[in-house]
């Protein structure tokens, strides 16, 4: 079977779920937490899907890779995503513009957007990919959008690639692109999980 983006990321999160269930069944000893340059490795995939989708979703690929830069920067000097985490929790700077925490839950918003396009794209066959592109946008990203970002989005809409024009961008024909797609929404759920359940166990709320 070929190669293809969609091919990429699924096994890359699929790599990533293995593990953050496994240790989760295996309690969170240091050996067993995620690694901040493994976590890094896969997301790095995923900005191809934003590209794909032309400038509408521009906003969503600077900010995914301009976030997923610092925290592969800063996979040079700490080890897993907890590190992180508890660094500005010390410092007080978990939701600081420009901290690690807040670039890794930029990140993982981003992961989750593309998720609920994915979802989206499975639910219908029509050629324009706006309602389904709308409608993820509206429930992961729109709610943290000031109403200029939220009004310049809607307007971009009309700029989507059709369904058949994504695809071949991917290189994927509908079916495999299903698959595919459907193996990265399982995948990611326990890993976006894994990641919450980071700040929640340490009382940091996710409503920002």
């Amino acid at each position: 079977m070929a190669v293809t983006p969609l091919s990429v990321i699924a096994e890359a999160f699929e790599d990533l779920s293995k593990f953050v269930n496994g240790a989760e069944n295996n309690g969170n000893t240091k050996q067993q937490e995620l690694r901040l340059d493994k976590f890094c490795r896969a997301c790095s995939h995923v900005s191809i899907l934003f590209h794909s989708l032309g400038l509408v979703f521009k906003f969503a690929e600077s900010e995914y890779i301009s976030k997923l830069h610092a925290l592969t920067d800063a996979s040079k000097t700490y080890d897993t995503l907890q590190d992180i985490i508890d660094l500005d929790v010390a410092n007080e700077t978990v939701k600081t513009h420009g901290s690690l925490s807040r670039s890794l839950r930029r990140v993982r918003q981003g992961l989750d957007l593309v998720s609920a396009i994915f979802k989206q794209f499975l639910l219908t066959d029509d050629s324009s990919l706006k309602e389904a592109a709308s409608t993820a946008y509206a429930q992961v990203c729109a709610p943290y959008h000031s109403w200029t970002v939220r009004t310049a989005v809607a307007a971009g809409m009309y700029a989507l690639p059709t369904r058949d024009q994504l695809l071949v961008r991917l290189n994927e024909t509908n079916q495999s692109a299903k698959k595919r797609m459907i193996r990265y929404i399982n995948a990611s759920v326990s890993v976006i999980e894994y990641i919450d359940k980071l700040y929640l166990s340490r009382n940091i709320s996710l409503d920002w």
